[in-house]
């Protein structure tokens, strides 16, 4: 019996240690473990809203995506173009003629795609119902290719501010290269085919618009210069368009190029201060489209 007795005591005392090193593992996974009601106070049912609100962002992101992608297809085989009447191909417009008189005026923006500032043109413009014509330097187009996808699918305009926006001359085969890649590419990127450009800084004789001409480009000037691109104070600005505003005008401004920032800030007010005065506003296409016409009917009358 003793020697039972002292087999049995040395396991008793190990079971004995098994079972108090068991009650402080469990204590101590209980202190570690969150109580219930610390789970029901966390946030999860926002966590899982926060994880769908993501999900449907990022499917509408995506069926935004594949919409333009789509409209982009459709456009390339469709080659959508602007009508340009013939009287207009290879020549300079600085504004139209309107022999009725309707106050009709354009809104151009030079030096686009650019980050931020375009969108926020086309922000404003969209909540004015107003439709405007962009004419976009290549290698900003080909930097941000989607900028120039909603300028196109926003029903604007989109036209040719050559590739790099230089000033210099260019002898022919240079002014081919700098117009015929953007209009190549502003197709790619848009499935638009343009036929309007506009010479950088408005330079009329360093051999690009002289290209333009003679590949039936109409060459768009400007009545009304905003000279934002001296960045002029915002109220200055604003003074530049409205006072040389006029009926079948064309109103230069820039969306990239620089810091664009009063240009965004004035044209609320731009648009507002011409809708009092009447106007209405439309694209170079149909501006020109509305001369043609004008011209037409003088000439039956006469």
């Amino acid at each position: 019996m003793e020697n039972n007795k002292s087999f049995l005591w040395p396991e008793g005392i190990l079971i004995a240690l098994l079972a108090l090193g068991g009650v402080f593992s469990l204590a101590f996974m209980m202190l570690l473990r969150p109580n219930a009601s610390d789970a029901q106070s966390r946030p999860s049912i926002n966590i899982k809203d926060v994880s769908a609100n993501v999900g449907i962002q990022q499917r509408i992101e995506k069926l935004k995506a594949a919409m333009l992608t789509s409209w982009q297809q459709e456009a390339q085989t469709k080659g959508l173009a602007y009508p340009i009447p013939s009287r207009f191909q290879g020549q300079t417009i600085k504004a139209a003629k309107l022999t009725q008189g309707e106050k009709v005026i354009a809104l151009t923006f030079d030096d686009g795609p650019w980050p931020q500032t375009t969108e926020q043109v086309l922000n404003i413009l969209k909540s004015n119902n107003i439709k405007g014509t962009f004419f976009v330097v290549g290698q900003n187009l080909k930097n941000y290719p989607e900028l120039g996808k909603q300028i196109v699918a926003q029903g604007h305009v989109i036209a040719n501010h050559t590739w790099h926006h230089w000033y210099h001359f260019f002898n022919q085969q240079a002014a081919a290269f700098e117009i015929e890649r953007t209009t190549d590419l502003i197709y790619q990127v848009t499935g638009v085919k343009t036929n309007l450009f506009r010479p950088p800084g408005g330079n009329l004789h360093n051999g690009l618009s002289a290209y333009a001409k003679g590949q039936k480009y109409a060459v768009v000037m400007w009545s009304a210069d905003s000279t934002d691109y001296k960045l002029p104070a915002v109220p200055k600005l604003i003074d530049n368009v409205i006072k040389d505003s006029k009926p079948g005008g064309i109103v230069l401004m820039h969306d990239g190029g620089g810091n664009r920032s009063r240009t965004v800030q004035a044209l609320p007010e731009i648009i507002n201060n011409l809708k009092k005065q009447g106007y209405r506003f439309v694209t170079i296409p149909e501006l020109l489209e509305m001369e043609d016409t004008d011209q037409k009917l003088l000439a039956n009358k006469k």
